[in-house]
């Protein structure tokens, strides 16, 4: 059974490898590492680690054996979509290059693969949502914002947002259910990617 883990360690040679280990020694098999962000200002750094574990075991054990490391903690623990693969930027530019009439609806197609979110949407000023993957909502308010950020979650709303720009009168907003936090980097990285599709787009 897949499972992701986003994980804070020292952003020194070796902290990775001490980590591998310890989720082999676990029970759990990892499939992929990626780098979400480098944290200057403590050193530190944040990974995601999608991991396979045989069929009834629990990620405890794996997250115990993590949190044991000296300078390493388990941010984020949640199962994966079986056959789920880890989309880097990259892969999303060459699916958005591919299609450049449809760079915008491309764009909210690959963008839950590559930041782990539970959907994506197109939100127009005048019209709503006019564009979403299968479970993002049918309303979704239009909200003026000049760069990428992430979004107030109602109080009772357990989903994370976090939105960019695609020009006046369209926004792309994504939705995160249950956590983990937005990354700096993630918020910046869907600005990115964002004005990459208009880039194609108007190409």
């Amino acid at each position: 059974m897949p499972f992701l883990l986003r994980v804070l360690l020292p952003d020194v040679p070796g902290s990775l490898g001490r980590v591998a280990t310890a989720i082999g020694m676990a029970g759990g098999d990892i499939d992929a590492i990626e780098i979400v962000e480098h944290r200057v200002d403590d050193g530190t750094a944040v990974d995601d680690v999608l991991l396979e574990l045989e069929q009834g075991m629990m990620p405890d054990s794996v997250v115990s054996a993590c949190n044991a490391l000296d300078g390493v903690e388990v941010l984020f623990v949640s199962r994966y979509p079986a056959g789920g693969n880890l989309m880097l930027d990259l892969e999303a530019v060459e699916e958005l290059t591919a299609s450049p009439d449809d760079a915008f609806d491309k764009l909210i197609d690959v963008l839950p693969a590559t930041f782990r979110v539970d959907w994506a949407a197109r939100v127009h000023r005048a019209k709503g949502v006019v564009y979403g993957t299968s479970a993002a909502p049918d309303e979704f308010e239009f909200l003026e914002i000049e760069s990428p950020t992430r979004l107030e979650s109602p109080e009772d709303e357990v989903t994370l947002f976090a939105a960019a720009r695609l020009d006046g009168n369209e926004i792309v907003v994504v939705g995160r259910r249950g956590g983990p936090e937005f990354a700096d980097s993630e918020v910046m990285r869907l600005g990115h990617l964002c004005g990459l599709a208009v880039t194609i787009a108007n190409s």
